[in-house]
């Protein structure tokens, strides 16, 4: 899916991991479609989100709490003196229509929202499945905003626009423990197997207890025309293994003192240096493969331009 960035720097306030699912199902859809009325049944709805509830009176409930939400939105722009403010909803009709044959949803985009959905020249994509398969609310905005970077590979957050960006309550602000096992933790454990070699680095300043200033997010670029559109998201067993390895990576990084610290971390660089070379052989490979199906049919063309030359 994609939708312009700004919509990124929106915090989701209050919303469920169903309700963020539900919302951005949407946002997949109605991207250029200008302010045409969009219709969705129930059934594509409940396939876009992979919604597991079955009883519509549930999923109606949910619907209608996401839109609630989606009142409360802040979305508009302010001057550079202040003094000018627009305010608006993203959406100007949201008809739940659950007594229907086929039960649906219409749903028009408000007019100053559509540069938020349609003509993008600066944009986010990423797979909505992927996304929706997301287990952690926090872990579902940080893919969002990672994927924003997703060919650059680095980004960095003040603390104050981390704890906004991802609606973390305030009585956590001020205890780092809550914020490293709440928010930090999902995160790594749901996205080191999407983002290759991801780490996460507190940034501190200056003062009594060096407090958080902000947090480093870093992984390897992806190139952009990666085809990820339809990928799921990793399983648990995928996600332990990933961070397992980069456990691993971190104790590469921290310096050894004792003999036997040294020894066991030039062990583990050959470990690393021994998986690198499998990966590279494995790559060579795959390429050797697609240049031979690749001269194959070059072959076959060149024999049917003889054959036609000579018929």
């Amino acid at each position: 899916m994609k939708y312009h960035h700004e919509l990124n720097t929106i915090p989701l306030r209050k919303f469920t991991p169903v309700e963020m699912n539900l919302f951005f199902s949407i946002v997949s859809r109605m991207r250029e479609k200008g302010d045409k009325t969009v219709r969705l049944t129930f059934d594509q709805l409940k396939d876009l989100s992979n919604y597991k509830a079955t009883a519509n009176n549930r999923f109606i409930n949910d619907l209608e709490m996401t839109y609630d939400k989606l009142m409360d939105l802040r979305f508009g722009k302010r001057s550079a003196n202040g003094l000018d403010i627009d305010r608006f909803v993203m959406f100007s009709e949201f008809k739940i229509r659950g007594t229907a044959k086929d039960p649906y949803v219409d749903i028009q985009v408000y007019e100053k929202a559509l540069p938020l959905l349609n003509n993008l020249d600066e944009w986010v994509r990423y797979s909505l499945q992927q996304f929706n398969e997301l287990q952690s609310s926090y872990a579902k905005t940080m893919f969002r905003l990672l994927k924003q970077y997703r060919t650059i590979g680095f980004v960095y957050f003040s603390k104050e626009d981390f704890h906004e960006l991802l609606d973390i309550p305030k009585s956590y602000w001020n205890n780092q423990a809550n914020i490293d096992n709440r928010v930090i933790k999902p995160i790594r454990q749901e996205l080191t197997a999407i983002f290759k070699g991801l780490t996460i680095k507190k940034k501190y300043g200056k003062g009594r207890g060096k407090p958080v200033i902000g947090y480093q997010f870093t992984f390897k670029p992806e190139i952009k025309k990666a085809d990820d559109f339809n990928k799921h998201a990793p399983t648990k067993e995928e996600q332990n293994k990933a961070l397992a390895l980069a456990d691993k990576q971190k104790e590469y990084e921290e310096p050894a003192t004792t003999i036997n610290e040294k020894i066991k971390q030039k062990k583990r660089e050959l470990e690393l240096l021994q998986q690198i070379k499998q990966l590279e052989k494995e790559k060579e490979a795959l390429e050797k493969q697609t240049q031979s199906a690749l001269s194959e049919k070059e072959k076959k063309n060149l024999l049917s331009d003889l054959d036609n030359l000579f018929n």
